[in-house]
């Protein structure tokens, strides 16, 4: 076997919602990187959201990526909201590959489905975004502090997890807004209790990223009315509509990497100026 080489050679990411969108570009820039990948995805329809899902074949094209970037992967099909699940597919790819020395807690959902109620939809929010991002984390921390070589958790939120714009009490969207500020208090947590074993942990704030998270019939009836010009105004201080999806990946894969030794408990906003417009 070949010996891999990049900033990433010799260590095991865990990704979930690596199926598709930023969880699969964050999976193949590592994987380009030399990184092995524990690769996680729900894979299967949510009642409560407005546009649908990856499948279980979206799966196995970011699987067929990272091997055709040479690295190895262990795809596991699970619900973070599942603490059990989650947990049993850390376990499995920990034995697999070898241990795991980043996490990116990446899965996460958005608009609610009209067909629920705003406190379904409130709280399917908070147990994906929030919940779920506990989860994982708790599933991988203690390999990584039992393994002793240090490592980075990188926290997917968003620009409105540091900003309250959007919210309107209809229950589309209040869930994701506290969801994703809720990101920040855990992360600034976890960098105090796993500062001592050398693991760092940071969030990204993304502002809208074009993943069908939001390139889906219920965000554009949203914008029935866009504005005149050529870049949507979609709240960025940049003239620039959606990010690219390798956009966020250029500051996980930063974040990740030894390169950024020394940052932790740090809330990177990756957004065009979305927050502070």
């Amino acid at each position: 076997m070949t010996e891999r080489t990049g900033r990433q050679a010799g260590k095991v990411a865990l990704i979930t919602g690596a199926a598709r969108g930023q969880g699969r570009s964050h999976a193949l820039r590592l994987a380009s990187e030399g990184a092995d990948v524990i690769a996680v995805d729900i894979c299967a329809p949510l009642d409560g959201v407005a546009y649908p899902m990856a499948t279980r074949e979206d799966l196995d094209e970011t699987v067929a990526g990272i091997r055709e970037r040479g690295g190895r992967v262990s795809a596991h099909v699970a619900d973070v909201r599942d603490a059990d699940a989650i947990g049993k597919a850390v376990t499995a790819g920990v034995e697999e590959l070898g241990g795991v020395d980043a996490v990116i807690a990446n899965a996460g959902i958005g608009m609610a489905s009209p067909h629920v109620t705003a406190a379904q939809a409130f709280r399917d929010q908070l147990d994906v975004n929030t919940v779920g991002v506990w989860n994982t984390v708790q599933a991988a921390a203690p390999t990584m502090i039992a393994q002793g070589r240090g490592g980075a958790v990188v926290v997917t939120s968003s620009s409105m997890g540091l900003s309250g714009r959007g919210g309107d009490g209809s229950g589309q969207m209040d869930g994701y807004i506290a969801s994703k500020h809720a990101l920040v208090g855990l992360v600034r947590g976890w960098a105090h209790w796993l500062a001592p074993h050398s693991i760092r942990v940071n969030s990204v704030h993304p502002s809208g990223v074009a993943t069908t998270m939001v390139l889906n019939d219920a965000v554009a009836a949203l914008f029935t009315d866009p504005p005149a010009g050529d870049v949507p105004d979609v709240g960025n201080l940049l003239p620039v509509g959606l990010l690219e999806p390798g956009d966020i990946t250029a500051a996980v894969a930063w974040l990740v990497s030894d390169e950024a030794r020394y940052v932790t408990g740090v809330a990177l906003p990756v957004d065009a100026g979305f927050v502070v417009r």
